[in-house]
């Protein structure tokens, strides 16, 4: 009598499903960096924005810029918002922003990144213009986290 023995054993398919969750191992944690970095560039994106668009108020408003100490946010579901002169930012994405003597500077935060997922342990990205540095940025026009 002939055996058949077609198909795979038992072992070689716990050592297929050994190797398959090794590799889920190494990979959810570069997917999870990978994610924050995304956020983060949400909120640099959205500080460029905010400077194009007091550039803009200020060509309009014989050089004023946006009244200060507004924050303007977006929920992450979308569906609260609150604007400052009609910026609004991103889903999840809260900018407050600051009115110097002759400048303005604003800070943003992600709400799906926390403190420690900043660089450096920064609990928030910055930029600001014609006025003094706002940590983490240092240079003026260039938002920082």
């Amino acid at each position: 009598m002939k055996r058949n023995t077609k198909g795979f054993t038992l072992i070689e398919l716990l050592i297929v499903v050994v190797i398959i969750g090794i590799l889920a191992a190494i990979a959810i944690p570069k997917f999870a960096a990978t994610k924050q970095n995304a956020y983060l560039a949400t909120v640099k994106t959205d500080l460029r924005n905010l400077a194009t668009a007091e550039e803009g108020y200020a060509s309009n408003n014989n050089g004023s810029y946006m009244p200060g100490g507004c924050t303007a946010s977006n929920s992450l579901d979308g569906k609260t918002q609150s604007a400052c002169s009609g910026f609004i930012p991103s889903q999840g994405v809260s900018v407050t922003i600051s009115l110097p003597a002759t400048g303005w500077s604003a800070t943003a935060v992600h709400a799906s990144v926390p403190a420690a997922g900043y660089p450096g342990g920064q609990s928030k990205c910055a930029s600001y213009v014609n006025t003094t540095a706002v940590l983490p940025a240092n240079t003026e026009g260039v938002p920082a986290c």
